[in-house]
């Protein structure tokens, strides 16, 4: 297993999020040495669609991704379609692609990608259903268990988990990447 000690990988996401694509990763980073913080537009703590809360570290509008060496993006439709909307969440996730940082994404995660405007001539999965968003974001769609493109870490749905947290360690243990730009 690669090792993060030393890297400090946020989380970003709100309620509903899927509860296994918050836990699992966070658990992934922080076993192989990570420290690991939850941003979100919301205060206080924040609960998943089957019922898992955890805290809230940082808000999203004073967040700065120059603090972090990698970002997680869970899924959850709800959490997704708040997150996409929210223009400090947005900016925050745009921020590590400018910066060439790597980025997790699983599941209806990838929505706030569009947003972000970093889609364009990327190669990345998700829940079926963003087949149409993203391609339209300028994305290349597969459907893959895992797919990485440049420092850019992307899978379906939970069952991909143990591919996805993989992946995950070993390109946040790469750190930045020259090809990972918005």
């Amino acid at each position: 297993m690669s090792d993060l000690t030393g890297k400090k990988i946020a989380f970003l996401l709100t309620n509903g999020y899927e509860d296994s694509e918050l836990t699992s990763p966070w658990e992934a980073v922080t076993a192989a040495g990570a420290a690991a913080t939850l941003v979100s537009p919301e205060s206080g703590s924040i609960e998943g669609k089957k019922g898992h809360t955890q805290g809230v570290d940082l808000a999203s509008a004073s967040a700065d991704a120059a603090d972090f060496d990698a970002l997680v993006l869970p899924g959850g439709v709800v959490n997704a379609d708040h997150l996409r909307t929210d223009t400090d969440s947005v900016r925050f996730t745009r921020a590590f692609f400018d910066a060439g940082k790597p980025v997790g994404v699983i599941c209806h995660g990838a929505w706030i990608l569009a947003d972000a405007g970093v889609l364009d001539g990327r190669r990345i999965t998700s829940y079926p259903s963003l087949r149409t968003d993203l391609g339209n974001a300028g994305a290349n769609w597969v459907d893959e268990e895992v797919v990485v493109d440049q420092g850019l870490v992307s899978s379906r749905t939970p069952d991909d988990l143990p591919a996805f947290n993989a992946k995950l360690v070993e390109e946040f243990a790469e750190g930045v990447h020259e090809g990972q730009t918005a």
